[in-house]
């Protein structure tokens, strides 16, 4: 009989989970919760599967992996660099600057990150996307420290709708934790482990991508990106 070199190894990836094949920056607990550290990502690039996008914007933003002294976990964390602002339709405030990964897509996530303002005279800070159909229909959760404010958004076709708001003020300049938690309808927000944000909407249906987010001139880092289905125990 004859035999082909390679087929086995072949028929052994194509059986494999595929929460071991995703991403080199990524791992995988049981195949069923996938944190980002963002440690073998190398310096300089956009983690393998992401995407980088903008709502509003005919222009990139730019994304990338760099090194940090401080950050949460190892020494690698993903930055929001350069926003897409010069290249916004509707003026600087209308322009998001996303980074995704459409491959994990679910419908009811837990989501959780950290995240540090850096800098951003007309926004700063930024956020947790969900459900993302593409560049300009998501949820997005986030923070704002200029305006010292912690708020859910749905965006459809590139119009952000406000769902609802809390008063917080943090110290930027620091790491701190971002989690949401969607189950159907219902949603809740936590910052720094306290659920601040809960309601229900349903502008935004079925299952969509997960990813991060930042909004006009906002530089942001992120770190220990995690995602799991709602139904698994927290």
């Amino acid at each position: 009989m004859k035999r082909f070199p390679g087929l086995h190894r072949l028929s052994v990836l194509l059986f494999l989970p595929l929460a071991m094949l995703l991403t080199p920056s990524c791992s995988a607990a049981g195949g069923k919760t996938m944190v980002w550290d963002f440690e073998k990502s190398p310096e300089g690039s956009v983690p393998q599967g992401w995407r980088t996008a903008a709502t509003n914007a005919k222009s990139l933003p730019v994304w990338r992996v760099i090194k940090r002294a401080d950050a949460p976990s190892g020494s690698h964390v993903l930055a929001m660099l350069q926003p897409a602002v010069k290249g916004g339709l509707f003026g600087i405030g209308s322009v998001f600057n996303i980074c995704y990964y459409p491959a994990l897509s679910l419908k009811d996530p837990v989501i959780s990150v950290k995240f540090r303002s850096v800098s951003g005279e007309e926004d700063r800070g930024g956020g947790i996307m969900w459900r993302v159909k593409n560049s300009g229909t998501y949820y997005v959760a986030r923070f704002n420290p200029l305006e010292d404010n912690f708020r859910i958004y749905y965006v459809k076709e590139g119009k952000r709708v406000k769902i609802a708001s809390a008063k917080v003020s943090l110290k930027p300049d620091r790491w701190h934790s971002m989690k949401i938690v969607q189950k159907g309808e219902r949603f809740t927000c936590y910052l720094d482990g306290k659920p601040l944000l809960s309601g229900r909407d349903g502008h935004i249906e079925g299952a969509g991508g997960v990813g991060l987010w930042t909004k006009a001139d906002a530089v942001t880092f992120f770190d220990d990106f995690m995602v799991k289905r709602a139904e698994e125990k927290e």
